[in-house]
């Protein structure tokens, strides 16, 4: 059964999805990491691939940019497609000066302003947790991996561009007021829709740019050089 975004039938997508927002990522993924990967998807662009990793199968798609894209790939993979977990995969500014650039960041708790879970289903809160033994996992296979991760909360936020005051930045605020390391547009969303179907999520987030010194990743480094972020998400497998 598809959907208006997506063409897959059941059975083309694995139990457990990695979720890049941008749809390139997940091709680079499925063609440098994944045996056999299959194209399920590719409405308004969102490419989605169904392959193995080390004989085990997984999916990889898209989720888009913000919280009502990665909403709707979201739901529809819990809902329709009887997806179990979803591991987002995505980049995050840094906002703490003890981050550095590519540093891997396990999310433990997502802030957020955003009206998205109020009007999903009238959830009044604005932190919500990713699923405890997912995130365990990721730990252990970082562990395996030689990897070290950082973890904290984060603040997943509607605006790219904010209008920031020159001596009292938005960002600024929210570090020190809700304990956020680093920002991003999309965790809160999904691991609200985890709850609300009784499906697992969590997010590993590679830091692309630091608010404090002004360094960013290339265009290049956010599509393929995210290597190690991958490698773990695929070691839950």
């Amino acid at each position: 059964m598809s959907t208006p975004h997506n063409t897959a039938e059941k059975g083309q997508i694995a139990n457990t999805v990695l979720m890049p927002g941008d749809p390139l990522r997940a091709q680079y993924i499925a063609e440098n990491f994944l045996e056999n990967p299959v194209e399920f998807n590719r409405v308004r662009g969102m490419l989605g691939f169904t392959g193995t990793y080390r004989g085990k199968p997984v999916s990889v798609m898209g989720s888009g940019m913000g919280m009502p894209s990665i909403g709707i790939y979201s739901y529809e993979l819990f809902t329709v497609y009887d997806v179990d977990e979803i591991v987002r995969i995505g980049s995050a500014g840094g906002y703490s000066d003890t981050l550095k650039l590519f540093d891997v960041v396990l999310t433990t708790e997502a802030y957020s302003e955003s009206t998205f879970a109020r009007c999903q289903n009238g959830f009044a809160g604005s932190r919500i947790e990713p699923d405890k033994v997912l995130c365990g996992r990721l730990r252990e296979s970082a562990a395996g991996l030689g990897v070290p991760l950082v973890e904290g909360v984060i603040h997943s936020c509607d605006v790219f561009y904010n209008k920031n005051e020159p001596d009292n930045p938005y960002w600024r605020k929210v570090m020190r007021e809700e304990n956020c390391i680093a920002v991003e547009m999309e965790s809160f969303a999904l691991f609200h829709n985890a709850k609300v179907t009784g499906k697992k999520a969590a997010c590993l987030l590679t830091v692309s740019d630091l608010f404090v010194g002004g360094q960013k990743a290339t265009t290049d480094d956010r599509e393929k050089g995210f290597t190690r972020m991958v490698e773990i998400a695929l070691g839950i497998l």
